[in-house]
């Protein structure tokens, strides 16, 4: 008996401290935008962990015949390898947000090295497009009091959104992606697809065709997308006068 309330006060524990500093709802350190509320039939379709081709790339291109525009949350070093596709990104009117540079837990242990790796991350997009992003998505969610603080003095906004399959990540078919997703598509969702893998390249084949499955049914059903920007009504880049971390 002993054991098993041990095992039930630690999974309860676990389970707190997933909300709290993970979950993509959670508000207790402030706002943590996963939606908008508005009964508008609009939806903003997020990407992160791209660049990583060829399927960012696959996505832009169909895209491209929706006229859908959508949020990337790109990571640093992979705009590094694929700066072209990013490039093209902005140029067709998506709007290009900061996931860090490295997307390393380890650099979310400390926060003077996590801070490091945010400025890398948004310099990187800095120097490639001429503008300076105003919105992060932290990896994995992670965020602290210190972290969202610091952000918003710089002028860099939090933003986070609900997953559109939980296990997207193991590639299950596309059409259990896509259903899951199309189940928390209501007014004013913020949905985070994958484009990437961590900072790594992975296959991501069955999220861009969830993703047309899940466009396609939106369409039909009389929604419109929108960027994270217009969604919530907050600027997406900074012009480049404005103060950088110190």
């Amino acid at each position: 008996m002993i054991l098993v309330a041990a095992g039930g006060i630690l999974v309860a524990v676990l389970g707190l401290t997933y909300w709290i500093f993970m979950s993509p709802y959670s508000q207790l350190f402030g706002d943590f935008p996963y939606k908008d509320l508005t009964s508008e039939k609009v939806v903003a379709l997020t990407f992160d962990d791209g660049p990583n081709e060829p399927f960012t790339s696959e996505i832009a291109d169909f895209l491209h015949t929706r006229a859908v525009r959508a949020t990337f949350f790109q990571v640093g070093s992979c705009v590094d390898r694929n700066p072209e596709v990013t490039v093209r990104l902005a140029r067709e009117g998506h709007l290009i947000a900061t996931h860090s540079y490295s997307h390393r837990f380890r650099h979310c242990l400390s926060w003077s090295t996590q801070r490091e790796d945010i400025e890398k991350g948004r310099q990187t997009l800095t120097t490639l497009l001429g503008r300076r992003p105003a919105l992060f998505r932290p990896p994995w969610l992670f965020r602290h009091p210190p972290m969202l603080r610091t952000l918003r003095a710089q002028g860099l906004e939090p933003i986070s959104g609900e997953f559109a399959h939980v296990l997207e990540v193991f590639q299950p078919r596309p059409e259990r992606i896509a259903r899951r997703a199309l189940a928390k598509a209501r007014p004013g969702a913020i949905l985070i697809f994958h484009d990437g893998f961590d900072a790594r390249t992975g296959p991501r084949g069955q999220t861009v065709e969830a993703l047309k499955l899940v466009v396609d049914h939106l369409l039909r059903d009389g929604y419109s997308f929108a960027t994270i920007d217009e969604l919530l009504g907050m600027p997406g880049y900074h012009s480049l006068g404005e103060s950088e971390f110190d």
